[in-house]
């Protein structure tokens, strides 16, 4: 296999978990011993908020009166977009019944989880879309109860735009916490007095930091980390266009990778050319953090088949994976370790991000080679159920008996014994030796 590095990165996100695995630790515990009380204090120092948590009805409605009507529109575009392909992947999940053996009869049952718990960051802009991604998805999932949180916009209240998101996708409760006091707030189920069986949503180092600390109380979506984006591309990509759709990805943060594959050495240069000039074009903010994300964590790598780019791209498992490439179905067949998937030049990762209709909530730093992105499932429960005749429970009463007495197991063998003496008196059955230890 032959690879070439026309740009390597010089950091890995992993390098800035530390500091927020200690901040985390120590938030967690002081809400855990002082509940509300130590939201509110949490919500004052770092947000600067000291009003209600939980908002009323009334003023959901007065500040969704703030919102233009355009804007709105655009909104509820895309949640109609995101609960459609919600509602397909949950006609997608059937339950069953099976007979395994006769008499044996198993099945499966697809439930929603009761409480759900959805996060938006604040940020220096409303992150509307992950309101209603989050929110849109529980809904269609048929989730009872979903809690939604984002911090205060600026020191002041929630924006009104993305209370506007979380309230029109269906949101039963919304607070206005932001960072690891909204984890722990919905983990807790403190203001609501409903604890999350799962939460979803993207954030800062710290909210997924909390997330991940807190997994096993509750479900979450993905572990986390910095926006990543993958390029394949071929001689046949424009590449003013991949190089637009790098810099797209590269504006998330300082810390947010951005990668071309290709088998162009010529298209890659022009690429590289392009880079620079795209970042220094940008607003200030979004300059500062594309020029520094493509500075220490960009990449470009030129292989010599689409074989080995697709190897290379399924080892890099990347978040959003965009390939500017002929014969899409060889890739879509091809490839097998990404977040989301974006076929053709036609579209881009912003799309995804905003209002096509699959979710922005996906894997990173390599957790795409077992895991897929936020969906219907994450809210949904696989349950098993069994039953069988009396029959039936002669046959599997005598195998499991000896494969207990085997295991050293001589109290689940005698639930075999026990019932097969019941429903069968007098008969003989081979239930393998006692265990003697």
């Amino acid at each position: 296999m032959s690879t070439t590095y026309l740009k390597k990165a010089s950091k890995t996100p992993e390098t800035e978990t530390s500091t927020a695995q200690k901040v985390v630790t120590e938030m967690l515990a002081e809400i855990g011993h002082n509940g509300e009380a130590a939201v509110r204090a949490y919500a004052q120092q770092l947000d600067g908020w000291s009003g209600d948590i939980v908002l009323t009805r009334a003023e959901i409605d007065r500040r969704a009166a703030e919102v233009p009507a355009d804007v709105r529109s655009d909104i509820d575009f895309a949640i109609a977009q995101v609960s459609a392909f919600a509602q397909a992947q949950r006609k997608s999940l059937e339950e069953f019944s099976v007979e395994l053996h006769p008499g044996v009869t198993a099945g499966q049952r697809v439930l929603p989880v009761n409480v759900a718990g959805c996060y938006a960051p604040a940020g220096r802009y409303a992150h509307i879309a992950s309101a209603y991604m989050g929110v849109a998805t529980a809904k269609a999932a048929g989730v009872k109860t979903i809690v939604a949180c984002s911090g205060p916009f600026r020191g002041g209240p929630m924006h009104p735009y993305l209370l506007y998101a979380f309230n029109r996708a269906g949101a039963d409760v919304i607070m206005t916490l932001g960072g690891v006091q909204a984890i722990a707030t919905m983990a807790e189920g403190l203001f609501t007095g409903k604890p999350a069986d799962v939460i979803v949503g993207p954030g800062n180092k710290f909210v997924a930091e909390a997330k991940r600390t807190l997994f096993g109380k509750v479900g979450i979506d993905v572990f986390a980390g910095p926006s990543e984006v993958a390029v394949i591309a071929d001689d046949s990509a424009d590449p003013a266009i991949v190089a637009s759709d790098l810099v797209g990805q590269a504006e998330h943060g300082h810390e947010s990778p951005a990668w071309l594959f290709t088998t162009s050495r010529a298209l890659a240069e022009e690429v590289m050319k392009r880079v620079p000039p795209l970042i220094d074009a940008l607003p200030p903010t979004a300059r500062d953090a594309a020029g520094a994300a493509w500075r220490d964590y960009g990449e470009v790598i030129v292989c010599d088949t689409r074989e080995e780019v697709a190897e290379v791209s399924d080892r890099y498992a990347s978040e959003h994976l965009e390939v500017h490439a002929r014969d899409l179905d060889w890739w879509l067949a091809r490839l097998s370790c990404y977040g989301s998937l974006f076929l053709g030049e036609e579209t881009t990762v912003a799309y995804g991000d905003k209002a096509s209709g699959p979710n922005h909530v996906l894997p990173t730093k390599g957790a795409a080679r077992y895991s897929g992105g936020l969906s219907v499932h994450k809210f949904m429960k696989t349950l098993t159920w069994q039953k069988m005749t009396r029959e039936a429970a002669r046959d599997i009463g005598e195998v499991t008996a000896r494969i207990s007495r085997l295991e050293g197991m001589e109290a689940h063998a005698r639930t075999a014994d026990d019932r097969l003496a019941k429903y069968f008196p007098g008969q003989r059955f081979v239930l393998g030796e006692p265990v003697q230890v």
